[in-house]
């Protein structure tokens, strides 16, 4: 008897992309998302007695995201969009015991012409998507897990940043440094608290977001960083303090590296405060993560 057995499965459709326009009139908006579904349930004998009788065909779960983003009026909210979808499937199949949903929201934003906001022009304005993840299970009752984010966020200052005090060994040749440019390509996710599925319609997602975007962007900009490590932090418990709803925060924060050129040997000085000319190195380079939570979250 073998004792080879199928220790987990999950599968569904991966890389959906989907514009909805909403129109109010002349005035219109566009989102644009990408969508993943995964499923887990009694999908056992498809992989080991090879029998569909049970599969949810992933064509199938392509056009259901396409029907609820045309009945539903929460394409822009998408925790609660993805909570929608994954809500379908778990009521849908009785088999079905959990769905994952992965979606990223791209950045369209509303051109400006001749000093006013146009009504239905847009520019994709950089690479920055906004992202969440949803479980919804089956258990004793349905139980719903909501990550949410943002990837990509390019920032840069040109002061305001040091790295001095590290630990020097006899493999260390870096530098130390009192003023130097920093750049990094942000990458946070937060984890929501939610002890019960009908408190999932309080929680202002858009707000959280917006507010936690801005958090980031002023503690980079005004920050005196000793290193990445205590900016990061600095914007973790900044965004936990404000929020009682987010449980805990995870950043991934890259060194986008600029360093002087150096210029002493055509007899130029570049150096301290004369340095002005810099070439970018993306590889290698330092990357930070922490993740930061507190004791005990509460809506």
């Amino acid at each position: 008897m073998s004792d080879v057995f199928l220790k987990e499965q999950s599968y569904g459709k991966d890389g959906v992309r989907l514009v909805k326009v909403i129109r109010t009139d002349n005035w219109h908006e566009i989102v644009e998302l990408t969508v993943r579904v995964l499923l887990e349930g009694n999908f056992n004998a498809a992989y080991t007695k090879a029998d569909n009788s049970l599969v949810v065909a992933t064509d199938t779960m392509k056009n259901t995201i396409y029907i609820l983003a045309k009945q539903s009026s929460n394409v822009q909210r998408i925790e609660a969009f993805a909570v929608e979808i994954g809500q379908h499937f778990i009521s849908t199949y009785s088999h079905v015991s959990k769905a994952h949903i992965w979606i990223s929201k791209y950045k369209w934003t509303r051109m400006l012409v001749n000093g006013k906001l146009h009504d239905h022009s847009f520019l994709r304005d950089g690479e920055e998507t906004r992202n969440t993840k949803v479980i919804v299970s089956r258990k004793k009752d349905v139980v719903v897990e909501i990550e949410s984010g943002l990837k990509d966020l390019l920032v840069l200052k040109t002061t305001g940043s040091a790295f001095y005090g590290f630990l020097r060994d006899k493999y260390t040749t870096l530098p130390e440094t009192d003023d130097r440019i920093l750049s990094t390509s942000i990458d946070a996710t937060w984890n929501y608290y939610i002890p019960n599925i009908s408190l999932i319609s309080q929680i202002p997602f858009d707000d959280i977001f917006g507010s936690i975007r801005q958090i980031i962007l002023d503690t980079f900009s005004t920050d005196n960083s000793a290193s990445v490590q205590a900016t990061l932090y600095l914007m973790a418990k900044l965004a936990l303090e404000k929020f009682q709803q987010i449980s805990s925060i995870h950043f991934e924060l890259p060194n986008k590296h600029y360093f002087a050129y150096d210029l002493n040997r055509f007899g130029l000085k570049n150096t301290g405060k004369d340095t002005d000319i810099y070439y970018p190195i993306s590889d290698p380079s330092g990357l930070i993560t922490a993740t930061v939570a507190r004791t005990k979250s509460k809506l």
